[in-house]
């Protein structure tokens, strides 16, 4: 089975966090990580535009084979919900229009596999992609967290590729 290089993705409309690892069956090696910004005030469209560019120069730059994306769940007020979908909906389809599958993942689930807790602290998350990719130096939570993401992906990716081949798909 030959390496896969999957981009993990945390959502966010003013820091979406990006993550590239390799997988090769049980190993996983860090490549690169980061954050997309956009400033806090202004005009929305153009905040997303600037996710969008910046997540297509990260697959262009690290040419992915696969792509994960947090779910995000959010219980504040429903503006905030509704503009974090937007960062949500950019993170999904910039993926997809580099031609990448793209999976998502609950957030309680990314914790739980990297952690082994679902309800873990953002630290707690930091340090195990620290562990597990020990060249992941210097993350911000936003980097850490999409890292994890893609950890997740490489744990889960062959049980979901079995589970679709059984259903047909």
């Amino acid at each position: 089975m030959a390496a896969v290089r999957i981009l993990g993705v945390d959502p966010g409309l003013r820091h979406t966090g990006w993550g590239v690892i390799e997988a090769d069956g049980s190993r996983l090696a860090f490549v690169a990580s980061g954050a997309v910004h956009s400033p806090t005030g202004g005009n929305l469209a153009e905040r997303l535009r600037m996710l969008h560019d910046g997540l297509a120069a990260v697959i262009s730059a690290h040419r992915p084979d696969e792509a994960a994306v947090e779910e995000t769940f959010v219980n504040r007020d429903a503006q905030s919900t509704l503009k974090l979908g937007y960062a949500r909906g950019i993170a999904l389809v910039v993926p997809a229009l580099a031609g990448l599958e793209v999976t998502e993942y609950a957030a309680n689930l990314v914790k739980k596999t990297v952690v082994g807790a679902g309800h873990a602290e953002k630290a707690q998350i930091a340090m195990m992609v620290k562990v597990l990719l020990p060249k992941a130096e210097a993350l911000s939570p936003d980097a850490a967290d999409a890292l994890a993401v893609a950890i997740c992906h490489a744990q889960h990716r062959g049980a979901r590729k079995r589970a679709a081949a059984l259903a047909g798909k």
